[in-house]
């Protein structure tokens, strides 16, 4: 079975448009950004310091350099760092990249209602996904669980305004806290499938399900920036 999507992510999926531009605000005089970019992959540690660092966020920021100059990926690492400020663990690293990989398959409309790119059937609602999931063998029950807390995070986070809106305005039954509780107990149970395991994910599903406030809160935080 390929790789999902959403499991591929980290250092090395970032785009050479991206490393140059990491180098290319690097303030140092006389940095080479083409041959730092093609050394950093070996060294994961720089890059981290890169993507923490407070000039590349400053011009990421830059209205004249931002997104037509890196990947959606690049720019949600770099900005949900920047929204979930204090030192990391390799743990909590992994999981940036990760989400970061993730905004950037949502920013395609599309995606966010597939289990995975190019298929069919689509999802609107999570009780569909819910039922999907039930119903689907070993393989495909991995990936719908993985679609629920993935969907459901990013409804909690980045469109949480809306929902608490909808909420509050409109009389629609379900509030923020559904869409939390839905997320962090369907990333607890893909962590525990294992599959999670063969895909790397485990510890990431893990941090996400005991930390979910952290990182939603986060995403909610850069959406808003974003958006002002």
């Amino acid at each position: 079975m390929p790789s999902p999507d959403f499991a591929q992510f980290g250092a090395a999926s970032l785009e050479q448009k991206d490393l140059l531009f990491l180098f290319e605000h690097f303030p140092v005089p006389g940095t080479d950004a083409v041959d730092a970019a093609r050394r950093v992959i070996e060294q994961p540690s720089t890059l981290e310091s890169l993507l923490e660092s407070r000039y590349v966020q400053d011009a990421m920021l830059d209205p004249d350099s931002a997104w037509v100059n890196v990947s959606p990926k690049l720019y949600f690492n770099v900005m949900l760092r920047r929204a979930l400020a204090g030192r990391r663990d390799s743990g909590e690293r992994r999981t940036i990249h990760y989400l970061a990989n993730l905004l950037a398959l949502y920013a395609s409309n599309e995606r966010l209602h597939h289990v995975q790119s190019g298929e069919a059937e689509s999802y609107d609602y999570l009780v569909d996904l819910v039922q999907a999931a039930r119903d689907a063998h070993h393989e495909r029950r991995f990936l719908v669980l993985s679609q629920i807390g993935n969907y459901a995070l990013f409804l909690a986070g980045w469109c949480a305004p809306w929902i608490e809106h909808r909420r509050r305005y409109h009389h629609r039954p379900l509030g923020l806290d559904y869409y939390c509780n839905m997320s962090r107990s369907h990333f607890a149970s893909a962590a525990r499938h294992d599959l999670a395991d063969a895909y790397g994910l485990k510890p990431v599903f893990a941090q996400l399900a005991l930390r979910f406030d952290y990182y939603r809160d986060g995403i909610e935080r850069m959406a808003g920036e974003r958006l002002h």
